[in-house]
C-alpha cells in the first residue's frame, strides 16, 4: 500500500513515522508513506496557500489551485482521495478494514477555518474522527493511517486485529496479567483454570456484556 499525506505542516509527521508499529511496517516494506507540503504547489511568490472568505466571516480559508495541482500530481488511477473534515462521515473499525484493501490512498488535510467548498469534488470520501474540532486534519490523518497500516498483512498477526474492539460490532474482552492478586482485585477463575473452551465461551459472553453497558449503539449497528 503507498499513502501520500497533503498537508501544511509536514514536520507534525516526524515522530509518528518514526516510532513503533509504523516504522516497522515502513521498514518492512508493508506501505510507503510520503508526507508532502501543500505549499510547494503554490504560484504564489510567498508560497501563500489561504485566503479571506467571500462573504465575510473569521479566519482564512484554504485556496482551491495549491490542493487541486498537489493531488493531481500524486493521484493515480487506483487512488482513493479522502478529505479530512468534522463534516465527513464517522470513521468507525469496519471502515478501517475497507480502506486497508485499497492500493493507494491520498489524504487532504484541512486547515484554519475551513478550505474552499470546490476542493470537496476532489474526495471520494470526507472522514470524521468524531464529533469535535481540530485544528487541522493532521492528527486525524495519523490516526485513520494507523488503523489501517497495523491490518495490513505481515504488519501485526492476524489474531491480534480479530481480538480488538469493535470487531464485529463488539468491544473487546478483559484482559489481566501478574499478579492473581492485585490489592485485592484477583483474576477471574475461568482465567487460571487452562480450559480453553472455557475461556472462550467466558470472553465472548464478556464481550457482549460489556457492549450492552458500554455501547449499546454498536449492537445496532448494521453497516
Amino acid at each position: 500500500m503507498k499513502i501520500d499525506i497533503l498537508t501544511l505542516f509536514p514536520h507534525m509527521f516526524d515522530g509518528f513515522l518514526n516510532e513503533s508499529i509504523i516504522k516497522r511496517a515502513i521498514n518492512n516494506h508493508k506501505v510507503e508513506i510520503q508526507v508532502h507540503d501543500i505549499r510547494d504547489f503554490s504560484l504564489d511568490k510567498h508560497k501563500k496557500v489561504d485566503d479571506y472568505g467571500f462573504g465575510g466571516g473569521q479566519g482564512m480559508v484554504l485556496m482551491p489551485q495549491p490542493i487541486f495541482d498537489a493531488v493531481e500530481h500524486y493521484k493515480q488511477k487506483n487512488s482513493k482521495i479522502i478529505l479530512l473534515t468534522p463534516q465527513g462521515k464517522t470513521y468507525h473499525q469496519k471502515q478501517a478494514y475497507t480502506l486497508a484493501k485499497e492500493e493507494h490512498l491520498i489524504f487532504i488535510c484541512g486547515h484554519y477555518e475551513g478550505f474552499d467548498e470546490r476542493i470537496r469534488t476532489l474526495a471520494h470520501l470526507e472522514i470524521s474522527i468524531g464529533d469535535y474540532v481540530l485544528t487541522g486534519g493532521e492528527l486525524p490523518s495519523m490516526v485513520i493511517t494507523d488503523s489501517i497500516v497495523r491490518l495490513l498483512d505481515g504488519v501485526i498477526t492476524e489474531e491480534s486485529h480479530l481480538e480488538d474492539s469493535f470487531y464485529e460490532n463488539l468491544l473487546d474482552y478483559p484482559v489481566y496479567t501478574k499478579p492473581v492478586n492485585f490489592r485485592g482485585m484477583k483474576v477471574p477463575e475461568i482465567l487460571l483454570s487452562g480450559h480453553h473452551a472455557n475461556i472462550k465461551k467466558w470472553r465472548q459472553e464478556e464481550q457482549i456484556k460489556r457492549t450492552t453497558i458500554r455501547r449499546p449503539d454498536l449492537l445496532e449497528r448494521d453497516e
